[in-house]
């Protein structure tokens, strides 16, 4: 963000003309919210703080009643001039008694805990009845990784100015932003920046196509079946043409168009129509489970490593594999545990999965309510999903979702989009508390939303 702020600068746009362009496009969501009503604006010492003397001035100047409360005068120059140019009256401290309560204590860069009167502020704020607006980021939010550095203040409105930064994102500071919405700068998107993942569209097969084309998904099943069976039922509903389960259960309550095959694993994955294999639902963390992967990894096809198979992955097992053609699917505990297996010792869950990717070479698609992609060099979030999908199950679908999407293109990070959101609209069509049968039965018709 410093970056990309810089930029513009370098090529004569000034930081106080940045500043007006930021609280006026704020001050247009907090008019359409108030609605004539009072507003009271929490202005702090930095740029933030700036910003809020911009929306009080124009929200002044459209008549309304502004109260800006400011424990502590700017501290920049820019800051400075922008309450020079505020009409109104600045008070030291209030109550917060207005129906709408704008937080610009602190922007994006805090590093340290709140203290003293902003404390008392934000403790007041969270107690409030009040429509709460956090401009930027919350301001007891740490921008960079999502962390909560004061009282947690459940907002009902984040507007994030110029750029989303990766606390719009992340847990725990993504579940207390509310509605979010961008206010748009005119900033040049800057090399290495992170993305903003948008709704994907497929197309219908072409009128050429037949089932190898549309994509070959081969499931490697293990000791608990079910798992396995469950992922074919959610890559069969998710644009595959052929799904197979490896493995040498009986499934009599497999549908009739899953085709099993058993017998030897690397003959079966000899196959050379495979566009993608799936292994880790229900694998096991036996020795044959180990010998199961090795099998995957080293058939030389593009596959979704998930579950079980995330706790036998290690550097061993890659050596001679391209990691190019793995996706991993962690969540928490197995993100830790692919951390210890690749010596990465990031602390929060954006550093593990960057530095896992760097480590191992492979895509990481790092489940959650807070999900992250992080593949050839870049850095992908997303819109949050349906907290309904923490069911045990879930993530078995997911994989059976990105086994299929990366059979179709064989394109990581397209494929792990593809999957994310198909996830998430699956869930959303599956109403409130499903399982995950019901989850994998929905993919078909979540499909069908994106074309």
């Amino acid at each position: 963000m410093r970056a990309a702020e810089q930029a513009v600068m370098d090529h004569g746009t000034s930081e106080w003309e940045l500043m007006h362009r930021a609280g006026t496009g704020a001050a247009l969501w907090v008019s359409r919210m108030a609605a004539g009503r009072p507003v009271t604006v929490l202005c702090g010492p930095g740029n933030n703080g700036g910003d809020g003397y911009v929306i009080a001035e124009t929200l002044r100047m459209d008549g309304y009643n502004v109260t800006v409360i400011a424990p502590i005068d700017p501290k920049t120059e820019t800051a400075s001039t922008a309450k020079t140019k505020f009409g109104g009256t600045v008070v030291p401290s209030g109550s917060l008694a207005a129906p709408v309560v704008v937080d610009c204590l602190f922007g994006y860069g805090l590093d340290r805990e709140v203290s003293g009167d902003f404390t008392k502020l934000l403790e007041e704020l969270k107690s409030s009845n009040c429509f709460k607006i956090a401009i930027d980021v919350p301001s007891s939010v740490a921008s960079d990784d999502g962390k909560l550095l004061g009282p947690c203040v459940d907002y009902d409105l984040t507007l994030a100015l110029g750029a989303w930064k990766p606390a719009h994102f992340l847990m725990p500071a993504a579940a207390i932003m509310g509605i979010k919405r961008l206010v748009p700068l005119a900033l040049p998107m800057m090399e290495g920046a992170a993305e903003l993942s948008h709704r994907p569209s497929f197309a219908i097969p072409a009128a050429d196509t037949h089932k190898y084309k549309r994509g070959l998904v081969a499931v490697v099943e293990g000791e608990m079946p079910g798992a396995g069976l469950l992922a074919s039922m959610a890559a069969m509903r998710s644009g595959a043409g052929y799904v197979k389960l490896l493995g040498d259960h009986s499934h009599p309550d497999a549908p009739a168009d899953l085709v099993l095959e058993s017998g030897d694993l690397d003959e079966l994955l000899s196959d050379e129509r495979i566009g993608c294999v799936l292994a880790g639902p229900g694998l096991g963390r036996t020795r044959q489970s180990r010998e199961q992967l090795q099998a995957v990894l080293s058939s030389g096809k593009r596959c979704v490593i998930d579950a079980d198979a995330l706790h036998l992955l290690d550097r061993a097992s890659l050596s001679g594999i391209n990691p190019a053609r793995i996706i991993v699917t962690p969540h928490e505990g197995e993100l830790a545990a692919l951390c210890k297996a690749f010596d990465v010792t990031a602390l929060d869950k954006l550093g593990r999965a960057r530095a896992l990717h760097d480590a191992a070479g492979v895509t990481v698609l790092a489940k959650g309510p807070d999900t992250i992609l992080t593949g050839s060099g870049r850095t992908i979030f997303f819109p949050r999903g349906s907290s309904w999908l923490s069911v045990a199950g879930s993530g078995d679908v997911l994989a059976g979702i990105l086994a299929s999407r990366f059979a179709h293109h064989h394109d990581p990070l397209a494929a792990s989009q593809e999957a994310v959101w198909l996830h998430n609209e699956a869930a959303r069509r599956s109403g409130p508390a499903f399982c995950a049968s019901d989850l994998a039965g929905a993919v078909g018709q979540a499909f069908g939303a994106f074309l």
